[in-house]
């Protein structure tokens, strides 16, 4: 009797990001900001002018839109039927990790070869479900980052393979909340932990919030950026 086989189709797959470039003659600084799980683009990039106060700093931000799309159901507060999108698919996870390292790189290299970005001043932040894909990007690739930050979010599963990430490339800032049930203050230390065994620097930050982006951490995360410029 035949098997049953398994077998590929690769199609072209289009990935979009939102784009703000200060109105001036200059490479800037460029931040990829990357939603969380179920979260936009759009969403995401709002959060980033608020961060950096909308415009008031000369900072490129770039927010591309997780591959995986799903449908978000209606609640009361939302009744109509949305769509959120992710990182990260249990299916063949090493694909997904592909095309996040693919997006990130086309987008340094689209803005950078545009003149737009400076390509020695590349940071990633990313929230949630972001974070360990950040982090598996800017130590496999630290010539090409400068800095991260991770908010409320893991580390790589595979963090502790000795062949597969780079040491000493990146600087972490790493924001925590105390409420936060699904990344708790005990597991963020202990990621914090693991972070400092290879990053050049790790701050921890811990603020009075859940799983969410701490309002308090804006200035915070404006003031580290402009440290490491």
């Amino acid at each position: 009797m035949a098997e049953v086989i398994e077998r590929r189709v690769v199609q072209s797959f289009p990935l979009y990001y939102d784009l703000y470039v200060p109105e001036d003659d200059k490479p800037n600084p460029l931040i990829i900001a990357l939603h969380g799980y179920g979260g936009d683009k759009g969403s995401m990039m709002r959060l980033m002018r608020r961060i950096l106060k909308d415009g008031e700093c000369d900072y490129a931000i770039a927010c591309p839109q997780g591959p995986h799309q799903h449908l978000v159901m209606p609640t009361e507060e939302s009744p109509n039927l949305g769509y959120g999108f992710g990182w990260l698919s249990n299916f063949k996870p090493e694909e997904s990790v592909a095309m996040h390292h693919q997006l990130i790189r086309e987008i340094i290299d689209t803005l950078t070869s545009a003149g737009e970005v400076d390509a020695s001043r590349v940071f990633l932040l990313g929230f949630s479900q972001a974070s360990g894909a950040n982090f598996r990007f800017a130590f496999t690739h630290g010539d090409l980052v400068r800095g991260v930050v991770a908010i409320c979010g893991g580390i790589p599963g595979d963090w502790e393979n000795e062949e597969k990430y780079q040491s000493d490339v990146v600087d972490v800032l790493y924001i925590a909340a105390e409420r936060d049930e699904y990344y708790t203050p005990d597991r963020m230390r202990r990621n914090a932990e693991a972070l400092r065994s290879r990053a050049k620097s790790v701050e921890l930050r811990f603020f009075d919030a859940g799983h969410e982006v701490p309002r308090e951490s804006y200035a915070v995360i404006e003031e580290w950026l402009l440290k490491q410029l």
